[in-house]
């Protein structure tokens, strides 16, 4: 049974991941609905009886072909759409991680029109989510950081 995605009854949990290699940051250009046609984050939803990081692989293998290792949270974040008539489209619970390239052949897939790897500011430019561009720069100071 899936949950409609669209106009919930409740929150949605989602996963998404910044994913590193050789300082570059991994995007996919979305497919689907919210924000189709934008770059973003691979991710989606968790699926019942799956685990967080479980969804992670699964969504990251789906959109983009590759592996990853999970390194540490980065956020947890709401993202809530409405219609004009103030009625809740889109309600997601976001747990983003960050991750680095294990191993794979980049190549978009499912739910994603294009994935590629980006410079830190190429990254921060091609999103236009105020808060997808926070995730990126907090992620790229944590790997900094290692």
């Amino acid at each position: 049974m899936q949950n409609n995605r669209e106009n919930p009854s409740r929150p949605i949990v989602g996963v998404g991941a910044v994913v590193m290699k050789e300082n570059k940051v991994l995007l996919i250009k979305r497919g689907k609905s919210p924000r189709k046609g934008e770059w973003s984050l691979p991710g989606g939803a968790i699926e019942l009886g799956e685990t967080v990081t479980a969804a992670m692989s699964r969504e990251i293998r789906e959109e983009t072909g590759l592996s990853v290792t999970f390194s540490e949270i980065i956020d947890i974040i709401d993202f809530i759409e409405h219609t004009p008539d103030e009625k809740t489209k889109f309600h997601y619970v976001l747990i983003d991680y960050l991750a680095y390239y294990k191993e794979g052949t980049l190549k978009a897939g499912s739910d994603a029109d294009d994935a590629r790897f980006f410079n830190i500011d190429d990254a921060v430019e091609a999103v236009s989510w105020g808060e997808t561009k926070r995730i990126i720069r907090k992620a790229w100071d944590m790997a900094q950081t290692k």
